[in-house]
């Protein structure tokens, strides 16, 4: 998974625009049906990463003993999307300032991470989180979420993927995917997909 990830960064490097950001804000089902609808954005996988334990399952990684986080692995064009207009909408679809937490779903594989694939990455990433420290939007609250610089990732099981669009009726969707894909859906509608056909395309 890790050649893979380089594999598109040396694409970029050659003259395609590809580019990858490893991310995790806490259950990869909520942050996968976010990015998943953003313009630009041409692949969205859930996975893990971050920790000791090569191809983890799901439930070592719920173990709380791996050391990886659940993450998204985004593929997109930076022509259409930059890095820094992801991090923004990950900082915004989330809590970055509970540490090992977000909502109901507690351990260090919820925590707020970025995987920094490049330099650039890494300064992109301290500065959006300098001004969203500044900005006041949590109150006192700072932000905890980690910067460290990417190693691996493992795709998740097969039936993580997709869970949002293929399990819209189950509760967790319903309860707490659902309205934080609405609010993303209203605070960002120039950043959403076109149409149906475009995101449909985009996660093909």
């Amino acid at each position: 998974m890790e050649d893979e990830a380089a594999a598109l960064i040396d694409a970029n490097a050659k003259g395609q625009s590809l580019q990858v950001a490893t991310l995790g804000g806490g259950c990869f089902w909520c942050t996968e049906a976010v990015f998943s609808e953003l313009k630009g954005v041409e692949k969205v996988e859930p996975g893990y990463s971050g920790g000791t334990v090569p191809n983890p399952t799901y439930e070592e990684v719920c173990s709380d003993t791996t050391g990886h986080a659940e993450v998204v692995q985004i593929s997109f064009y930076p022509d259409v999307i930059t890095y820094e207009d992801i991090l923004h909408v990950f900082f915004s679809v989330h809590d970055p300032t509970t540490p090992n937490r977000q909502g109901a779903d507690v351990g260090s594989q919820y925590r707020s991470v970025i995987f920094y694939h490049n330099d650039e990455q890494k300064r992109i990433a301290e500065k959006v989180i300098e001004e969203v420290n500044k900005s006041g939007i949590w109150g006192k609250s700072k932000v905890v979420t980690e910067v460290s610089p990417f190693k691996a990732f493992y795709r998740a099981e097969q039936y993580h993927r997709e869970y949002f669009r293929n399990n819209p009726g189950q509760p967790y969707c319903r309860i707490v995917i659902e309205p934080k894909v609405a609010k993303f859906r209203k605070h960002y509608p120039n950043m959403l997909a076109n149409s149906k056909k475009e995101q449909n395309s985009l996660s093909s």
